[in-house]
């Protein structure tokens, strides 16, 4: 068995991990992420999940639980609009065992052994339709987070797992 690993170029924020050390302001006296009424580090969700349903709460509005009849009643199409109004993601990086993560307006993953040609004139003439910075700005506001970073910028991630 080998190591797969992905690459993931991110605009957005660095928000880090509990393992590397989170990358946000005012955290408790130990590292850890200050006081959240959305994530418990004791529940069964990651901190991805967790932020993903915060996100499709607060901003896409979507607050339906999923039922075994899912796939009959359109549940994953009203979900998927709300992703859309969204707009940002949380990236895992690093491992599934030690993860990070990162607050993403737009990413390009890579896998192992695949290539993606990016032209990095494109990628700093992105036009302002995408409204990338204001939909961070909405994510973080609705997550209660301030990343140590002042601005949304490109980052090469790595994820790998055994």
């Amino acid at each position: 068995m080998g190591r797969a690993t992905d690459a993931i170029l991110v605009y957005g924020y660095d928000l880090g991990g509990s393992d590397s050390g989170w990358n946000i302001r005012c955290l408790r006296e130990y590292g850890q992420l200050p006081p959240l009424d959305w994530y418990d580090e004791d529940d069964e969700d990651d901190f991805a999940t967790a932020a993903h349903k915060r996100l499709l709460r607060v901003l896409g509005g979507f607050t339906e639980a999923w039922t075994p009849d899912a796939r009959k009643n359109g549940y994953w199409e009203r979900r998927r609009e709300a992703e859309k109004q969204v707009g940002v993601k949380v990236e895992t990086y690093c491992s599934s065992s030690v993860p990070a993560y990162a607050l993403a307006a737009h990413s390009t993953t890579v896998h192992r052994g695949d290539i993606e040609y990016i032209d990095a004139q494109d990628l700093l003439q992105r036009p302002p339709a995408h409204d990338w910075d204001s939909r961070l700005a909405a994510a973080l506001d609705a997550l209660g987070l301030a990343p140590v970073h002042k601005r949304p910028r490109w980052f090469l991630v790595s994820y790998g797992d055994l």
